[in-house]
């Protein structure tokens, strides 16, 4: 096995392994879920090899009596295991017996959710910090805390960088290679999900070329909240035969059960004070580097301030949106590691709107402009004043993200902090 590449995810399994007897680790195809749970296997079982199903399948009790932690990795490939796992765990709920590593939720799904026996844990594509490009200087965790010292640290990291690191994605093998040999392999992973993971989850695709229009269409659509009828439209300008909306409301549901759409949900706060908010998620594939690669877009392209794709509703440049999306998958890994939920703010009209809201627990709050440039000036930080003048207290920390250098707080008490140098 090459080198391990720490991930954030690491401490929570571990904490989690020491107090409960099974996890399910979910998330897309390629993110890492196999070598990080392999890592604390001591059994394992690859149900993707015909060989490991047949065994199960002769004896489903065989791993109650192999050393612990077992692993069943892609474990949908073998749905009835969920079951036998949670009545193992009924019998004998010593922690740290189980890991189940999965890809999809399988087409027929377990008849019991696992409830109260097996905790579900999202594994994403590597955020920005554990990419290792710059030293993550300012910890969500603290500013979670209400760590009121000024953010501090220095950043090397320029426009066409984090635009690299867009495109070069955060699925470990695949950021690993570079030009040519990278567009296949993304191109490949797309291909797949039309060609073999729709199949598997039991909806054949009849028509590959609109399922790549749609896809192309929310790729679009990043860090939007552009209505289905309006991504629709997009995919079939013109087209008076278009996809049945039964059609492409499967599309979403089998993407989804894939982890490949990634929805930011929209954050409403607990006391109801602020009224008017607009509900509907952002929309964010598992990986920016998808939806560039759909699009057609590079760095070249990026830099050049090129749109691409489908005519989705747009908010912002392409590129700026793309930005926003990695900026997005990093926080939701940092939030995670610290307990917390992530969502988005906008009211119904659209005269304020906040592109991250992380939640703690107790419904304070930790809010997040994301801004595609180095300058941070008065107007880029109105909507965090206005969210601080509405709640108060509950605010506990306001930041914006940046492509910039550096690291401060301005006169105002909010946080401006490059994209590289957040962390967990």
């Amino acid at each position: 096995m090459s080198r391990y590449l720490p991930r954030v995810v690491d401490q929570e399994l571990d904490e989690l392994l020491a107090g409960v007897p099974a996890i399910a680790l979910e998330g897309p195809k390629g993110v890492g879920k196999t070598v990080t749970s392999v890592l604390r296997a001591r059994t394992t079982y690859e149900l993707d090899r015909p060989a490991h199903r047949a065994l199960l399948e002769a004896d489903p009790l065989r791993f109650e009596s192999d050393s612990a932690p077992v692993l069943l990795d892609e474990w949908q490939r073998l749905p009835f295991v969920w079951d036998s796992v949670r009545r193992s765990v009924d019998r004998d709920p010593t922690p740290g017996r189980f890991l189940l590593a999965g890809s999809a939720v399988p087409a027929n799904a377990p008849v019991h959710s696992g409830a109260g026996r097996i905790v579900n844990v999202r594994m994403r594509p590597l955020a920005l910090a554990e990419r290792g490009v710059a030293p993550a200087a300012v910890s969500s965790a603290k500013l979670l805390a209400g760590d009121a010292d000024a953010p501090d640290g220095e950043c090397d990291l320029n426009v066409a960088d984090y635009f690299e690191e867009i495109v070069a994605s955060g699925f470990p093998a695949i950021r690993a290679t570079t030009g040519r040999a990278r567009r296949a392999l993304l191109d490949g992973y797309v291909e797949r999900i039309a060609q073999r993971d729709f199949r598997e989850q039991g909806q054949p695709v009849r028509k590959a070329a609109a399922l790549y229009a749609w896809m192309r269409a929310y790729a679009a659509a990043t860090a939007t909240n552009a209505s289905y009828n309006r991504i629709l439209d997009a995919a079939t300008p013109g087209e008076g035969d278009k996809p049945a909306r039964s059609t492409t409301e499967a599309y979403r549901h089998v993407l989804s059960d894939l982890w490949i759409l990634d929805p930011l949900p929209a954050w409403t706060p607990s006391d109801n004070r602020l009224h008017r908010l607009a509900q509907a998620p952002k929309h964010h594939l598992a990986d920016p580097a998808l939806a560039a690669r759909l699009l057609g877009m590079g760095v070249d392209g990026l830099l050049r301030g090129r749109e691409a794709g489908p005519q989705v509703f747009r908010d912002g440049t392409l590129a700026g949106r793309l930005f926003e999306s990695l900026v997005a998958l990093s926080v939701r890994v940092y939030a995670q590691a610290a307990g917390a939920r992530v969502g988005h703010f906008r009211t119904r009209n659209g005269d304020h709107e906040i592109d991250l809201i992380v939640e703690r627990d107790d419904g304070r709050v930790l809010a997040i402009e994301v801004k595609m440039s180095a300058v941070v000036g008065d107007d880029d930080v109105r909507h965090l004043s206005w969210l601080r003048d509405h709640l108060g207290e509950e605010v506990i920390d306001a930041i914006v993200v940046t492509t910039g250098r550096h690291a401060y707080r301005r006169a105002d008490g909010i946080g401006v902090v490059p994209a590289g140098l957040l962390g967990p």
